[in-house]
């Protein structure tokens, strides 16, 4: 038998002792995480359904929480057709009584907690003169207090784990200000300093955590996403952007290395090159990068006047009904239809 045949043989062989090694590490990662129970905010769709769904596959119970009671109900029937055990509860994070209500709900279910991922959050886009002071309020009560109120509730519990697991999802945008988003990110940028000054808190406690800051994923957000100012406008550069692949990423891919990340207890994952050649660029040069920024704001849409109504993405792609945009945000859409984006 000639050289390159045993060559070719010796790597199949190495090769299927690798997938079978993986399958084997798969097996016992879900045999071990049979009694361990998962708290996912915002999962009723998009990124947080994505994530619980992940998790469901591991093996792990679920709580999940979300504000409308008709789209909780469809996640948790999905996830339970998937063979999931789950508790679905409808809880609004941004109010302290209700998170504490939930976590209560969730140890009288389960009996247990071991990995809380905060994924709560809304999306406002337009420039600063179409925005109220109440727009940036909003977006703290949801991503910084709706992340900071179910991981004070769930820490006692967590740390009777011994080994316990705190996933934040932040975004890019807790890094880097970019135009047309500016209640958003700020809030994001407090979400990042709370992930991160608790991971130095809680040093050595047995929990651990992660902060999560993806790029622009299609997760169909654009379709529940808000929209002032010239919204038709903003409504097109935001879904195409949060469409395309080379700039964004598919949810269940992400979800998939949040959770590695997370159960592995890593300091940080940023998600997308984009968001990584981004975030070193910022740290290199950041008086640069906020003058790239201020440029980009110029091609921009401007604000018509004083700030109105908000318009939902849905409404604003109905109004715009361009063949080219549906064509160009197809992935999105797709995205939104597995991922329960559609209204």
């Amino acid at each position: 038998m000639r050289t390159g045949t045993w060559a070719t043989l010796a790597a199949g062989a190495a090769g299927a002792v690798i997938v079978r090694r993986a399958v084997a590490a798969r097996a016992l990662a879900r045999r071990g995480a049979a009694d361990r129970v998962a708290l996912v905010t915002g999962a009723s769709r998009g990124l947080g359904f994505a994530i619980a769904a992940d998790l469901a596959a591991r093996g792990f119970r679920l709580a999940i929480c979300a504000r409308e009671p008709a789209e909780l109900a469809v996640a948790q029937a999905e996830l339970a057709a998937r063979g999931a055990e789950v508790l679905a509860l409808r809880c609004d994070v941004a109010d302290r009584a209700q998170v504490d209500d939930l976590v209560r709900a969730v140890i009288e279910r389960f009996g247990r907690l071991d990995v809380v991922v905060n994924n709560a959050g809304i999306i406002e886009v337009g420039p600063l003169a179409a925005m109220t002071v109440e727009d940036f309020a909003d977006t703290h009560a949801v991503m910084f207090w709706g992340m900071l109120y179910p991981t004070i509730a769930a820490l006692p519990h967590l740390r009777e784990r011994g080994r316990a697991r705190i996933i934040n999802i932040t975004s890019i945008g807790g890094r880097i200000s970019a135009p047309h988003l500016l209640p958003y990110n700020c809030a994001k940028f407090a979400a990042v300093g709370f992930s991160e000054g608790l991971r130095a808190e809680l040093s050595g406690s047995g929990v651990t955590v992660t902060t999560v800051v993806p790029g622009l994923m299609r997760t169909g957000s654009h379709l529940r996403a808000q929209f002032k100012g010239r919204a038709n406008s903003e409504y097109a550069w935001f879904a195409l952007a949060a469409s395309l692949p080379l700039l964004s990423m598919g949810a269940e891919r992400a979800a998939r290395r949040i959770v590695d990340a997370g159960l592995a207890g890593r300091a940080e994952l940023v998600l997308t090159p984009a968001a990584k050649l981004g975030t070193r660029v910022h740290g290199l040069f950041p008086a640069t990068t906020v003058r790239v920024l201020g440029w980009v704001n110029r091609l921009l849409p401007a604000a018509p006047g004083p700030a109105g109504p908000a318009v939902a993405g849905s409404v604003a792609a109905a109004r715009l009904d361009s063949g080219l945009l549906e064509a160009a945000t197809t992935m999105g859409r797709s995205a939104a239809q597995r991922l329960h984006q559609h209204t």
